[in-house]
């Protein structure tokens, strides 16, 4: 985050996070396994260095690992490509000398690769601070634009600590003299 007098820039952080890198390495891992094992069976020769599969039958339980194999490094080649293009990174920049403010996100391969939101500094009505506790929580600020359009500004993912978006939100609004709303 850098903010000097005229111009304030927050950098968000996209899929390369630990998390991220922890479930490819697993699902990689075990995917790879399944689909060796299930080959093992219907070559009926040992591909893994753990166990010995050549014996199973490959009907049902080589149709089943190799099945499964398949899924799971499918799954894996996703979230290693979310993690190589680093899906959700940019910026949020907030510049009062051009009197705009730039929303930039990286997306998937595709024409809206890259996601750039423009908006007069003029439009903004408040940053709006949305909590949600519970099983599954929500903790994220939003920019309310003239339309009562809310574009989000927190990266997706874990949640932040409650202080952490209290302080964002109220140096952001501080910033852009508007209101806090949500707190």
């Amino acid at each position: 985050m850098t903010a000097n007098n005229f111009i304030y820039k927050q950098q968000i952080i996209g899929s390369r996070r630990f998390s991220n890198y922890f479930w490819a390495i697993a699902v990689s891992i075990g995917g790879i396994g399944f689909l060796l094992a299930g080959l093992s069976s219907y070559l009926h020769t040992n591909l893994l260095i753990v166990s010995d599969t050549s014996e199973l039958q490959f009907i049902p339980q080589g149709i089943a690992l190799t099945f499964y194999g398949v899924a799971g490094t499918l799954l894996a080649s996703y979230l290693w490509l979310m993690i190589i293009l680093n899906v959700g990174s940019g910026y949020n920049e907030f510049d009062k000398k051009k009197g705009k403010v730039t929303i930039y996100r990286q997306g998937f391969l595709g024409k809206n690769r890259k996601i750039e939101l423009v908006y007069d500094i003029d439009d903004i009505q408040a940053i709006r601070a949305e909590i949600k506790e519970g099983l599954n929580p929500k903790r994220a600020l939003y920019l309310r634009v003239k339309p009562k359009r809310d574009i989000p500004l927190t990266s997706v993912g874990e949640p932040m600590p409650l202080s952490q978006l209290e302080n964002q939100g109220a140096e952001l609004a501080r910033f852009l003299t508007v209101p806090l709303e949500g707190l």
